[in-house]
């Protein structure tokens, strides 16, 4: 496996994933002079071995390579990790920009990109991630329809108690809708506080990412009831939320 690390203190790491050494290299030397510690994996595989160990703070992940492609190891990422992912790829079309955001992305960059703005987007990303979306003290969790939601581990627990995978992208949305139970929230307020004006994003971005919510924490996502459309204004969490303090581990 072909695995660079940065000499840097910086808590901020990342993964960055292509079969291209001639971009992947000189792009780990970049963002290291920028401050990260940069990791490379040269594919899916290799990044597989890598995560096994370690966990970086976003991945940087290319679409197009041989053997398993990015689109899957995102899916297994967003089913086993709640890691920020920023897609890098030659395909700019905006239906692979949705598929992309769809299986739980958090941004999409498109080969050939200024080093400047992929160093923009990966510190958005991060702070997104660091402030979880929401408000939520560290030492509350949401509780909601039988659900419970920790914050602080990002760990989703439907009403049988069992733990329920959920990708950053749908962390941050939730997070949104447990924040103002039974608001209108409208897309471009939804971009504000998930994705953040500085990606990018379209309105169907989050429709797709209601959708995958949906999916999740709805008995029949094609009824739903907690996350209802709203005609004309957005959507809106129609439950009664609940915070209490965390137990103690």
């Amino acid at each position: 496996m072909n695995v660079a690390m940065a000499n840097d203190i910086t808590p901020q790491k990342l993964l960055i994933v292509d079969d291209e050494a001639s971009l992947r290299e000189p792009l780990a030397d970049y963002l290291s002079r920028q401050g990260f510690v940069v990791s490379q994996a040269a594919s899916a595989a290799d990044a597989r071995n890598f995560l096994r160990d370690h966990k970086p703070d976003l991945v940087l992940l290319d679409v197009m390579m041989p053997g398993e492609d990015g689109l899957s190891l995102c899916r297994h990422l967003t089913e086993t990790q709640a890691l920020p992912t920023i897609f890098l790829t030659a395909r700019g079309e905006a239906t692979d920009r949705i598929v992309g955001l769809e299986i739980g992305a958090d941004d999409y960059v498109v080969k050939p990109f200024e080093p400047r703005e992929l160093v923009a987007r990966i510190r958005s990303v991060l702070r997104r991630s660091a402030r979880g979306g929401g408000e939520a003290p560290e030492n509350e969790v949401f509780e909601f329809e039988g659900w419970m939601l920790d914050p602080l581990k990002r760990r989703l627990v439907d009403p049988e108690g069992a733990v329920v995978a959920i990708s950053s992208a749908e962390f941050r949305l939730l997070v949104a809708f447990l924040e103002h139970p039974r608001q209108v929230l409208d897309r471009d307020r939804l971009l504000d506080m998930v994705q953040g004006r500085e990606a990018h994003l379209f309105d169907r971005a989050v429709d797709n990412q209601v959708s995958r919510l949906r999916r999740k924490i709805e008995a029949d996502s094609r009824n739903p009831q907690m996350i209802q459309t709203v005609w004309g204004g957005g959507y809106m969490l129609a439950a009664e939320v609940h915070r209490r303090p965390a137990a103690a581990d």
